[in-house]
């Protein structure tokens, strides 16, 4: 790549990515308006922030447990079908909790189960929707792509909560999930339509193993730092669904519109900070440590925050922070992943993002109920503080990778698995 492609919206003259992405952020909003409905209903039945835990655990466990072979399935099936089902199958599930919340029904050992079904859905869809993007823009433009496709969901962040935070205070949480199960029909649409620049076919990609997925990873530190990075981060600090609820009721004593306020302004600082890594030319691991490292301080910053107004600005610098970090992490991945490795290396990155979700819920979870959650965002703070010293401490040769990265490989794979 050069210069003149660092124009972050370049992506967007591909028809078929202008599909997805419309598609996605109607898609992606409408989960974020039920999860925040979700937590808080929880917190309303049970009053515990244990129990909020375990609850968004539920849907992490299927990628925790199975989550590197959702790459294996990914690379044998056509992903623009795979996605249809995929999506046409988590909609049915959003309609489901809707109509049981509708009649009273939505208890939470409800919630667990159909959260659990979403997450084994996710095995699949998740990797899918992060591999498909290279299938629909040239190869010049995935850098913009990807950040792009971050932004999807971190706009989604602002835009669910806080569609949410209304819909709570004005009418309570069944509609909330109504909205989801309609928003899936906009993906479903821009996939019937779409029509990929490149075949995703099963036999164009490598049909290799899990083993043969992680052992091109670990061959390359671009691949397996960054993977390193997140799972670590993830197991600790990316937890707000369960620790933002209680902070804003136990420690700021707020409401369900606290709760959506606090969402609201990290979800603002996220679309900035995925924004921000399309600006930059080639994603590097000085970046990767440099927003690390803002993450861990700007969580101390809002644990110490004394009320709402102080933890609203801390928690937009946490978003850039954090969602930076995500998404060149995620833009590294795929920039060196060869395409048939590529749903493999997806996978093991939604393993490390969302796989840790139930062991990372659950403790904090435990830290907040026993500790309270300003303790659980000093525990975040300190793993993410973590991660970056173990990016700054990797040195690495010269290597003809060097062009795109300064994070060199390792140890050299077969040249039939270079990028």
């Amino acid at each position: 790549m050069t210069s003149t492609h660092t124009n972050l919206f370049r992506a967007l003259r591909s028809t078929p990515f202008r599909w997805y992405f419309g598609g996605q952020i109607v898609s992606a909003s409408g989960s974020f308006v039920q999860q925040t409905a979700a937590g808080w209903l929880v917190l309303q039945l049970t009053g515990s922030a244990t129990a909020l835990g375990l609850v968004i655990a539920a849907g992490g466990l299927p990628s925790l447990l199975f989550g590197p072979w959702g790459g294996s399935l990914v690379d044998r099936f056509d992903l623009r079908r795979l996605l249809m089902v995929t999506q046409a199958v988590l909609g049915l599930l959003a309609a489901a909790l809707w109509l049981l919340a509708a009649n009273g029904q939505a208890t939470v050992p409800v919630i667990v189960a159909i959260s659990a079904l979403g997450g084994v859905v996710s095995i699949a869809d998740s990797p899918a929707r992060q591999a498909f993007v290279s299938d629909l823009v040239p190869p010049g433009d995935l850098t913009s792509a990807a950040s792009l496709n971050g932004v999807v969901f971190n706009s989604a962040r602002v835009v669910g909560p806080a569609v949410a935070g209304v819909l709570i205070v004005g009418v309570g949480t069944t509609p909330c999930f109504g909205i989801n199960a309609l928003s899936y029909l906009a993906v479903l649409v821009a996939l019937a339509a779409i029509r990929p620049l490149r075949s995703g076919s099963a036999g164009v990609r490598r049909a290799g193993g899990v083993r043969d997925g992680i052992a091109y990873a670990r061959s390359r530190q671009q691949l397996w730092l960054p993977l390193v990075m997140m799972g670590l981060v993830g197991l600790f600090a990316f937890n707000f669904a369960v620790v933002l609820p209680v902070f804003a009721s136990q420690s700021l004593h707020g409401s369900g519109g606290t709760y959506g306020l606090l969402s609201t302004m990290l979800s603002a600082g996220s679309v900035g900070g995925s924004l921000g890594v399309g600006l930059i030319p080639h994603p590097r691991r000085r970046y990767l440590a440099a927003t690390a490292l803002a993450f861990g301080v700007a969580l101390a910053a809002t644990a110490a925050a004394p009320g709402v107004l102080i933890a609203s600005v801390t928690l937009v610098i946490t978003g850039i922070a954090a969602f930076a970090f995500t998404t060149l992490a995620s833009t590294t991945l795929q920039l060196h992943s060869a395409p048939d490795f590529r749903g493999h290396v997806m996978a093991l990155w939604v393993f490390v993002y969302t796989g840790t979700t139930p062991i990372g819920s659950a403790l904090t979870g435990w830290i907040s109920g026993s500790a309270g959650p300003r303790a659980a965002l000093v525990v975040g703070a300190v793993a993410c503080l973590v991660a970056a010293g173990i990016a700054l401490r990797v040195r690495t040769p010269p290597h003809p990778d060097a062009a795109l990265t300064d994070l060199a490989v390792a140890v050299r794979p077969p040249d039939r698995e270079r990028v």
